[in-house]
This record gives C-alpha cells, sequence and structure tokens, in this order.
C-alpha cells in the first residue's frame, strides 16, 4: 500500500485543478468534488488528450504535413468509434475553406488574356497560316 501511495503522490497531472474543478462543478448534480475524483478526471483528461493528439499527429504523417490541422483532428476521431460517438458533434463544423473544391487547378492558356503590347509564347512558335512551308534544298 505505501508504494502505491508513493506513486499516487509523484503523479501531478498538468492540467490546474482548480480549473478542473470549476468545470465540473457547472453540472448542478454536483457539489462537491473529493480531490481523488478531481486527481482521476485531471489525469483521464490528460491521457485522452494525448490519445487525440497522437492521433491527429498520425493523420497528419498520413498526408505528409507538420502541422496538425483540425481536418486531421476530425479525421482521428472518426475512425475511433467510441470517441466519435460523443466527440464528433462538439467539433466545429468544417469550413468551406478546407472542403474539396471540384474546379481545375489552372486555367488553360487560351483563357488567360495576354497583357497589351505583348505576345504569347505559344504564338512565337506557332507557323503563321498564311505563309508557304520552308523548302530545304541537300543540293
Amino acid at each position: 500500500m505505501a508504494g502505491e501511495e508513493e506513486i499516487a503522490d509523484s503523479i501531478k497531472p498538468e492540467f490546474p485543478t482548480g480549473r478542473i474543478k470549476k468545470i465540473m462543478k457547472l453540472d448542478k448534480d454536483i457539489n462537491k468534488v473529493t480531490s481523488e475524483a478531481l486527481f482521476l478526471v485531471s489525469c483521464s483528461t490528460e491521457l485522452f488528450l494525448r490519445f487525440l493528439a497522437e492521433r491527429s499527429a498520425e493523420v497528419a504523417m498520413e498526408k505528409k504535413r507538420k502541422t496538425v490541422k483540425l481536418d486531421f483532428i476530425r479525421t482521428a476521431v472518426k475512425r475511433h468509434r467510441p470517441t466519435s460517438d460523443f466527440l464528433l458533434d462538439s467539433l466545429p463544423a468544417p469550413t468551406e475553406s478546407s472542403l474539396p473544391i471540384d474546379r481545375p487547378r489552372s486555367r488553360a492558356v487560351e483563357d488567360k488574356p495576354a497583357p497589351p503590347g505583348t505576345r504569347r509564347i505559344d504564338q512565337f512558335f506557332r507557323k503563321p497560316e498564311d505563309e508557304a512551308p520552308i523548302e530545304i534544298n541537300d543540293s
């Protein structure tokens, strides 16, 4: 028993316990919060956020990105069924910029007007239609 108490004393939660206690007391059914309950909720929150961060980082690495974006978190939550059951509704809706857009990446060269007083390079290499072909004599 003494070994377990030393281990529990050496583990300190990363999150401020006062703030967690305030969040817990937002529930009207909770009047008092014991220190053991506060410790367990704090540690479980830390473990959950670590799990979510690791899964989101895996999604970012799959997409060859170095920065974890909200879409990667959403994908990680969708892949883990127990998490998606309660968390997916709480995540912000995808923005229009993050949704895939069905449009061509670039317009064709003919679509873009040339600046006044300039010619396109493709016009330089094109044969004039009114000019006769050049004949080469091997004499």
